[in-house]
């Protein structure tokens, strides 16, 4: 990203014709008022192969004040290069995102919605792992841990009253017993595993009933499990929570530890709300998560909409899961339910960001392009504002009251940094 210069908006309504600034921000490399500039914009886009610069577009302008402003026509959901032209000087080069309306309307959040703390088998507590869940960019998150649902209220309790931009939701990895399925309960309001535990009569009727209707299955195993995971997503459901179907194809000591009958069940059916399709794997198991992307595409190739989320499942902040794996929202807000909203809809993007790696973003085709964009240009500003936030919730949580007055201080000030961007 340059140094010297800032460009805004640089998010744009597709198909019109919006005013883009460029200001001088280093005092060492000012643009003169009497000095001619030359801006060329080049869409990435081409509609032909004619040659690269066919649809350039140059103008020709003066700075004032150290900035510089002009009106161009920004066409279709793409990418554009602006190329500011100094006589005598280096080329300096920005990148553009214009996207449909509807689409520039929402607002990209970055979230984990699957992680552990000391209360099951991670390692740190939850307010700890809350914390640093905001100094690595993310603006939605959830403890969930194994079958616990209290962790992620002490998570929230520990941090209330305070004026934060991190939305910090309800959550737990939900254990049916004897089902082999993972299912994340993401901002449910009440605890599925303690209903379970508190119900077990009702749960054996409900699962002996929707046994009974389950005639294409071959074994009873598989049955029982599908069964079980039903009235567990039912159950999340009616808590207004999202159903993660979690790692399809996690590969342990006895092989793929759900069976291919229940897998496939579950793409055939669809009773989740959301498959996780990036899951927080080591490099020696990451066959898992390309088999879960294949599954996925497969699926999609079939005609189906398929919602997705990428998640950590990390059990520790400081080992090598913690922040490469996540999901990318395109929402009203984020919080609970316009997060829901936006997965449900297709309008999210599962995304496994290895350090040193290229980055590996899935899901619809547009918003992975627009993601990559994002994070190349946008996300850097986004993360170093929530890092500064998750630095003073980390005091906060070590005692230091002056992060009280600290935090009120950073409070909206992504949200400045999104309407700045959008221009809104």
């Amino acid at each position: 990203m340059n140094q010297s210069f800032e460009i805004f908006p640089k998010i744009i309504i597709s198909n019109t014709s919006t005013s883009i600034t460029i200001k001088s921000i280093n005092n060492d490399f000012m643009l003169k008022d009497d000095e001619l500039v030359l801006i060329r914009h080049t869409p990435l886009r081409r509609i032909s192969n004619m040659g690269a610069y066919e649809s350039c577009v140059d103008q020709m302008g003066y700075p004032k004040s150290g900035s510089i402003s002009f009106t161009l026509f920004f066409k279709d959901q793409q990418e554009h290069k602006i190329e500011m032209i100094i006589p005598k000087q280096e080329t300096i080069e920005f990148r553009l995102y214009s996207v449909s309306e509807d689409l520039w309307k929402l607002t990209p959040y970055k979230g984990d919605l699957h992680m552990h703390t000391t209360r099951s088998d991670g390692r740190e507590e939850p307010a700890f792992v809350t914390a640093m869940c905001r100094k690595i960019g993310l603006d939605f998150m959830a403890i969930t841990d194994h079958g616990q649902y209290a962790p992620s209220l002490e998570a929230k309790a520990a941090f209330h009253g305070l004026k934060l931009d991190m939305s910090i939701e309800s959550g737990e990895e939900v254990h049916g017993k004897n089902n082999s399925v993972h299912i994340i309960n993401f901002g449910g309001d009440f605890s599925v595993n303690e209903w379970m535990h508190d119900h077990q009569e009702t749960l054996n009727e409900l699962i002996e009933s929707k046994m009974a209707k389950i005639t294409n299955v071959g074994d009873e195993k598989s049955r029982f499990e599908i069964a079980c995971s039903e009235i567990i997503f039912d159950k999340i459901r009616e808590g207004h929570g999202l159903a993660i179907f979690c790692h399809p194809y996690w590969q342990i000591n006895s092989g793929y530890y759900i069976s291919e009958a229940v897998n496939t069940y579950m793409m055939d059916h669809q009773p989740y709300d959301a498959l996780e399709v990036i899951g927080g794997y080591r490099p020696y198991e990451e066959e898992s998560n390309t088999l879960q992307i294949a599954r996925y595409h497969e699926e999609r190739a079939k005609g189906k909409t398929v919602p997705i989320v990428g998640v950590s499942d990390a059990h520790g902040c400081f080992n090598e899961l913690f922040g490469w794996f996540y999901t990318v929202v395109f929402a009203k807000s984020n919080k609970r339910d316009d997060v829901i909203e936006a997965i449900k809809s297709c309008l999210s993007v599962a995304v496994e960001n290895i350090p040193n790696e290229s980055i590996r973003p899935v899901g619809p085709f547009e918003l992975v392009m627009y993601t990559l964009y994002l994070t190349r240009e946008v996300f850097p500003l986004h993360d170093a504002l929530c890092y500064e936030e998750g630095q003073w919730m980390m005091k906060y949580y070590e005692g230091d009251m002056q992060a009280i007055q600290e935090l009120e201080k950073r409070h909206g000030k992504v949200e400045q940094l999104w309407k700045k961007i959008f221009g809104r």
